[in-house]
């Protein structure tokens, strides 16, 4: 069955990066905040010392984690590991700098729109918890009773309600913000009446797939299909019965392609699909299924049984073109040859 995994991916991976330059700043602001308090409030010297340590350690690992490639591809875990490691820097900069007295408490926040950002709600609250055993930890608590008692939760909850408070806002706003810049993609890449791709859609995945073709000097091949008797039946019974002509082809392409192909709406009544690591043999042959499918599945409108047909042209990179516009034109130039031979066929390019 047909499916767009590639592209998932392709758009996940392009999110993460965005979320990862953001995570990047983050943790610079964090380093750079803890520096200025080491200039400006002038802790203990022994208390320095341990603060300038772990400002060392969470740099290398903000240098070398980032910056000299340790993980290629970005990720959900990746973003996690930064989040805690900078929950355990922040942890070790409070303890010697007046605990949960330290003017730098607040630097929780950060984790937490970071988590908030790039982890979703659930890990955003597992954050929280962590964040409260930090503030139980950096407590002077001297009995396990004193830790359990409602005097002490009731003041533990108050101290981290404004934290959770922005973790709740800001995932919020981080799930709307995605939703809404993925139906902005969705609708930019898409064709509205099939929710196939439209040809913006098609030519972002298709350069690529054509480009690592040329690259590994791999075949692949191209369809123009072309629904015959849409206009007829137009004119016949309306443009709705038009419509679903239309839906019910694109759906018989579908059922026939593999989830590395990619289809698309070319226009009007015509429909685009490229067929990745495909010589010309057994293109025709998908051609041929295509043409067999569309054939033996008539539109049921009204009561009505209306027959339908396809014309199908075919081009082929390398031997008919060394571009993807070229393997394209000469496609749609077959086709309209297959149509010029008594519809209801797919012809191959020939020079």
């Amino acid at each position: 069955m047909y499916s767009k995994p590639a592209e998932i991916l392709s758009i996940e991976q392009e999110e993460l990066r965005g979320i990862s330059r953001t995570v990047a700043e983050i943790e610079w602001l964090l380093l750079v905040l803890v520096l200025l308090y080491q200039v400006f409030e002038g802790p203990p010297a022994e208390d320095r010392a341990a603060i300038s340590v772990g400002l060392f350690f969470y740099a290398a690992f903000v240098l070398s984690f980032r910056y000299a490639n340790f993980y290629k591809t970005e990720s959900r875990w990746k973003l996690a590991i930064e989040t805690f490691v900078m929950l355990l820097f922040i942890t070790w900069t409070l303890w010697y700098t007046a605990k949960l007295a330290s003017p730098l408490i607040n630097a929780y926040l950060l984790v937490i729109i970071t988590s908030a950002l790039a982890l979703g709600k659930l890990t955003t609250m597992l954050e929280m918890l962590l964040i409260a055993a930090c503030f139980v930890l950096l407590g002077e608590n001297s009995s396990v009773g004193e830790l359990l008692s409602l005097a002490y939760i009731g003041g533990l909850v108050a101290q981290l309600a404004p934290m959770l408070l922005v973790a709740y806002i800001t995932t919020m706003f981080s799930a709307d913000i995605r939703f809404g810049l993925n139906r902005a993609r969705l609708l930019s890449e898409t064709d509205d009446l099939t929710g196939l791709y439209n040809m913006r859609g098609f030519s972002i995945i298709a350069d690529r797939l054509f480009g690592q073709a040329m690259r590994y000097n791999r075949p692949a091949s191209m369809l123009i299909i072309d629904s015959d008797n849409l206009k007829a039946v137009n004119d016949c019974y309306g443009h709705e019965a038009g419509n679903r002509l239309l839906k019910m082809v694109a759906k018989c392409i579908e059922t026939e392609l593999r989830h590395t192909d990619v289809l698309a709406r070319y226009g009007g009544d015509e429909f685009v699909v490229l067929l990745p690591e495909t010589a010309p043999d057994w293109a025709i042959e998908v051609a041929q299924r295509i043409l067999k499918a569309v054939a033996t599945a008539p539109l049921e409108f009204e009561g009505k049984r209306i027959e339908t047909s396809v014309s199908i042209g075919l081009a082929c990179y390398p031997e008919d073109g060394r571009s993807i516009d070229a393997v394209q034109t000469r496609a749609d130039r077959a086709m309209y040859l297959a149509k010029e031979q008594g519809r209801n066929r797919v012809v191959k390019f020939t020079v």
